[in-house]
């Protein structure tokens, strides 16, 4: 009827009371429907993060050179840690006709650790126009990315993205972002530079519990130096399940990297091999004050020719989630 507040409300209600695991799933996605539409939201997940690798780096001894074996400095050795664990999304509407408004957002990841040297803390803001034609969604977005290492200003970067959502059939829908680039970065000039992506993911649901997704993407970076520059892409594949009230997901994502020349001090281009696999659960049944229960892990292997990119790194999160 178009009255989404005082739907919410009766949502609302319905989900204090008990009610058959069919039932409770269905009142849970028109809820999550409506928010997704509302003039303002927010999402916040907070917890503690075990990490056996926080700053992504080797667990080699050395760096391989054409002068010999250069001997690595502690800090740049693997470390781990337990961090807090910080998430944050507020996004906002502003229809202008049926099919036509503007959309902003803002989010920010942080993981903080006893040591101030591996804080790492990511904002960005967001903001452009969005347009419905029949059922295909339409959305142009200019944004900037901020990112702070050990307290320090890492890099900057904005972007320019286009995006277009489209329905397949009753149950599958497919996603086409294209992104353009451009990196500061505070460390090293000769990182900076410009990048192209574009990003490809269809979702389909098997069924009214179970929802899987693939995804293929493809990037060219353009660097300063030739030896920064690097062609990679990335593939990957998801599921998730609804069991009760409990949500389950599980996913596992692969790509390859490679730079456009070598270091004048390495014997090598560099060469990566990159794969990641994730597990992770929301328990809506242990809701309280609307904070839902949330426990992932993940997994990643970064094999390269290069030691100093060469990693294997696994994350266990144990956090609370809501959406307001």
């Amino acid at each position: 009827m178009g009255d989404e507040d005082a739907a919410l409300r009766e949502l609302r209600a319905l989900r204090s009371a008990s009610l058959p695991p069919g039932v409770a799933q269905f009142v849970d996605r028109m809820s999550a429907t409506l928010q997704a539409n509302k003039p303002l939201g927010f999402q916040l997940e907070f917890g503690l993060a075990p990490d056996s690798n926080i700053n992504r780096a080797t667990r080699s001894d050395t760096l391989g050179t054409v002068l010999g074996d250069f001997t690595l400095d502690e800090d740049a050795k693997a470390r781990s840690g337990v961090g807090a664990m910080v998430r944050g999304l507020a996004q906002a509407r502003f229809p202008l006709s049926d099919s036509i408004g503007l959309s902003a957002r803002a989010s920010g990841e942080a993981n903080i650790y006893r040591d101030n040297d591996f804080n790492d803390i990511t904002l960005d803001l967001s903001a452009g126009p969005q347009l419905r034609l029949g059922r295909t969604r339409l959305t142009a977005e200019a944004g900037v990315t901020g990112q702070w290492y050990g307290m320090e200003a890492y890099q900057r970067a904005w972007r320019l993205s286009l995006g277009g959502t489209q329905p397949i059939g009753s149950r599958s829908q497919l996603r086409v972002d294209a992104t353009a680039r451009w990196v500061d970065n505070k460390f090293n000039n000769l990182q900076d530079g410009h990048g192209r992506s574009v990003r490809a993911r269809l979702e389909r649901a098997l069924s009214p519990r179970l929802l899987v997704a693939g995804s293929l993407g493809l990037d060219r970076f353009k660097a300063e130096d030739d030896a920064y520059s690097t062609r990679s892409w990335t593939a990957g594949l998801s599921a998730y399940r609804d069991i009760g009230r409990i949500t389950v997901n599980a996913g596992v994502d692969f790509g390859r990297l490679r730079s456009d020349e070598q270091l004048a001090l390495l014997p090598e281009s560099r060469k990566d091999r990159w794969a990641r696999f994730q597990l992770g659960a929301v328990f809506r049944n242990l809701t309280v004050a609307g904070f839902a229960p949330v426990v992932r892990l993940v997994v990643e292997r970064n094999q390269s020719t290069v030691e100093y990119y060469d990693y294997k790194r696994t994350r266990t999160e144990f956090g609370i989630s809501r959406a307001f």
